[in-house]
């Protein structure tokens, strides 16, 4: 199931359109999608499922051209999709593909491996790695550090108003939060948090333990004070952060260099590179995409990041041990992307990526 940031309005433009109108705009944005090139009346004669004129079908070019379906390159005889076609084409024509059985396996086992003796932060690189490969665009995730494992907590005092939450990862990396104290604290009540965090971690995330320690909330009444059982809340919560302590991760740049076919599309390339450099923008993208249940799909300027480099972008959310949605996995690349077989991948890596972080990628 896919839903759009800005959904063409597909109900007037199905109303105008004939099934032979449909059947000459599918070939024209398909020819687009394999192969980037304009396509014109002669050779939409040879390939309809339909035996039509190629005057014939210039009339009808004339009208999906006039319905700001289709556009006329320069002075090229063939025609090409309009952004505003391409999503009237993926909102209302496209057919997603399957994974198969096979694919679904390779990505498992691959995320597993990465995972493996390694970090949660591995796998997501993974996922990223797997994606690119798949859609021959840039591979990207948004995560927030709730999604780190940790290997320990402490609270420690800086003075009597104040105290740093120290969170020790998995893979050594040590971040630190300031956190203000509840008046009337306790003196002992920094190490009795911190005792029953750790008690509590066994790996799991910062978001898996939040979930658990939420899910014991009346065990955990039994066991601390009140003002203490405030602490550990306020540890948690400062500990996993606003939207700054997201992180983007990118991967296989590179392979937005092997179809280039025009010194535009060079410009292009280098526009959406400049883009992916400004994260914050990225990952402002990225996090609409956690707005809705399934996979999201963003054509060119329908969002000002790719508003120059005419870029698309396929996004799906994961969710922690308690459904929440804490990241997104997606694909940045042409206009051109294979849609029907893209969405369903990064749909189903979200699904897996989701399952991991419910029973821990170990």
């Amino acid at each position: 199931m896919t839903e759009h940031p800005r959904p063409f309005s597909t109900h007037h433009a199905l109303s105008g359109l004939d099934t032979r109108a449909r059947e000459i705009f599918r070939q024209i944005v398909e020819s687009y999608l394999s192969t980037g090139e304009p396509v014109g009346s002669r050779n939409l004669a040879r390939i309809l499922p339909m035996p039509l004129s190629p005057a014939s079908i210039r009339n009808v070019m004339a009208d999906l051209e006039h319905s700001g379906l289709i556009f006329a390159p320069h002075t090229s005889a063939g025609r090409l999709p309009t952004e505003q076609g391409l999503r009237f084409f993926v909102d209302a024509m496209l057919e997603l593909g399957d994974v198969g059985r096979e694919e679904q396996e390779r990505i498992e086992a691959q995320m597993r491996a990465a995972a493996s003796g390694h970090t949660f932060e591995s796998a997501l690189a993974e996922a990223s790695t797997l994606l690119s490969g798949i859609s021959r665009g840039a591979g990207v995730v948004v995560t927030t550090k709730a999604n780190v494992q940790l290997k320990h907590i402490e609270f420690v005092r800086l003075d009597p108003q104040r105290a740093l939450v120290v969170l020790v990862s998995d893979d050594g990396s040590v971040e630190n939060r300031l956190l203000d104290l509840p008046p009337g604290l306790p003196a002992g009540a920094l190490q009795e948090a911190s005792n029953y965090l750790n008690a509590r971690l066994h790996g799991r995330t910062l978001g898996g333990l939040r979930a658990e320690i939420e899910a014991g909330r009346q065990a955990m009444k039994q066991e601390l004070d009140a003002i203490t059982e405030r602490l550990v809340d306020a540890g948690l919560a400062v500990s996993v952060g606003p939207s700054e302590a997201r992180q983007l991760i990118v991967r296989g740049q590179a392979n937005l260099l092997d179809d280039l076919r025009a010194a535009e599309d060079l410009e292009r390339i280098r526009l959406l590179f400049s883009d992916l450099e400004t994260q914050k923008e990225v990952i402002d993208l990225l996090s609409r995409a956690e707005g809705g249940e399934g996979v999201r799909i963003f054509i060119g300027s329908e969002n000002k990041l790719f508003s120059l480099s005419g870029s698309s972008m396929i996004a799906a959310p994961f969710r922690d041990g308690s459904q929440k949605i804490v990241g997104v996995v997606g694909v940045i690349g042409p206009t051109r992307l294979n849609y029907a077989r893209i969405v369903p991948m990064v749909d189903y890596t979200a699904r897996v990526v989701s399952r991991m972080l419910d029973r821990g990628p170990r």
